[in-house]
């Protein structure tokens, strides 16, 4: 098979490393790619915003499979345009797309669905930002309602801070036409998860559950990131609780869609918090996480492209998926001033004194002068699998002290909650 891979990050970078252990991959291309997909296929330069350009190129180099790594190209509706030209497309369309896309939207399909989720109001001026705020208990959950490369969630303390927060986005244009909208939530106690299923013809398959650490800080304290890092499995969640999940969740989300006319293709993912009243919603994605696919493909016995493939054709892979009793954690090295503005360019150095056993995704990395350097807020994910998530942890540790750059910065207590 010819495979297409889109994006440039280490999510990117982990798929292209699960998909080419396959026997039936002929060739992958990784659009635009990273120095780590470099070392699996082929990056491809040119300007592909355009969607009739990039499908005429996947059908020049009859490409019998597109993967959609980041969430953007199908919330524009590359997708769509992909299966127009007879092309198969592991993503939803643009109508699917928007369960990431919008987060009123995706509210409110979880509203007609039944599944359990966060009290929440809907506002677009401070006057009804005002009246949300006096429903729910400090501290508050504003979300921007469209696409903001996951920062686009804020938790505030306080009524003040809510207000200061809403104001710079509704009327400051923080976020610029993702924020004409803002999502107020009730704010919910307890573990966060994060679930994945592969989605075809209504039917879902569950991928093994994971948690990402999303503050900057050790202590879980700190700004929202992108992910400082993420494991698996999770002790919270048995083997039967997770089927049970994906009846609450995966199965009424997608008899909707269904209803809606929509033929949902590709990853769902449901960001959950374990709450004392039982798991709620907090979030879908409408494609593999990032840090999360870092932490789950390692334990995947089973060889990923034929899954892949299936669900883009519309139907489930039949047979099931084996996982590793091993843990795997997956460890963020990030830029020093991340999430904000950081500095690029800094040398890596130290990788060639990792054991041969460790993984390491490249996120936010270039070459320069053959010499690979810093080119992102999250640069690498060092990667292990151990016993348990103990030894996972600790092996992990140990490794990451192996390898430098200037300002470099992670957190030290991932796995430990």
């Amino acid at each position: 098979m010819r495979v297409l891979l889109i994006g440039s990050g280490a999510r990117e970078h982990a798929l292209a490393w699960k998909i080419g252990q396959s026997p039936h991959l002929e060739k992958l291309y990784c659009w635009p790619g990273n120095p780590g997909t470099a070392e699996l296929g082929e990056n491809i330069e040119g300007d592909f915003k355009n969607p009739d350009k990039l499908g005429y190129w996947a059908r020049e180099q009859q490409i019998d499979l597109t993967i959609f790594g980041p969430e953007a190209p199908l919330v524009d509706g590359l997708a769509d345009s992909f299966s127009r030209r007879g092309l198969f497309a592991l993503g939803p369309g643009r109508e699917g797309a928007r369960l990431e896309g919008s987060k009123s939207w995706a509210k409110k399909v979880m509203d007609e669905a039944g599944v359990p989720t966060a009290g929440y109001d809907v506002a677009v001026t401070m006057e009804q930002v005002e009246k949300s705020l006096a429903k729910y208990p400090e501290p508050y959950v504003l979300k921007v309602d469209g696409l903001a490369a996951g920062k686009g969630v804020l938790i505030c303390e306080d009524h003040s801070k809510a207000l200061e927060e809403a104001r710079s986005v509704l009327e400051e244009n923080r976020f610029g036409s993702a924020g004409q909208k803002l999502v107020i939530e009730e704010f919910l106690q307890g573990k966060e998860a994060s679930l994945l299923a592969i989605c075809a013809g209504g039917e879902y398959l569950l991928f093994a559950p994971s948690r990402d650490h999303k503050r900057l800080k050790t202590g879980d304290q700190g700004p929202n990131t992108g992910g400082m890092g993420a494991y698996s499995p999770i002790e919270e969640i048995s083997a039967a609780e997770q089927d049970e999940l994906g009846r609450q969740i995966f199965r009424p989300i997608l008899d909707i869609l269904q209803k809606k006319g929509i033929d949902y293709r590709g990853i769902l993912y449901a960001g959950l918090m374990l709450t004392p009243q039982g798991p709620k919603v907090l979030e879908f994605n409408v494609r593999f996480g990032d840090p999360e696919t870092q932490a789950i493909l390692p334990r995947m016995e089973n060889d990923l492209l034929p899954y892949l493939f299936s669900a883009a054709r519309g139907e489930l892979f039949p047979e099931p998926i084996k996982w590793k009793e091993e843990a795997c954690l997956c460890v963020n090295l990030v830029s020093g001033g991340y999430p904000g503005s950081y500095k690029k360019g800094y040398p890596i150095s130290g990788l060639e004194k990792l054991n041969p056993e460790t993984i390491v995704f490249q996120g936010g990395t270039s070459t320069k002068d053959n010499q690979l350097v810093t080119a992102g807020g999250r640069v690498l994910g060092v990667t292990v699998l151990g016993k348990d998530l103990s030894q996972a942890r600790e092996k992990a540790y140990l490794e990451v002290e192996k390898v430098n750059f200037k300002d470099k910065y992670y957190r030290t207590d991932l796995g430990r909650f």
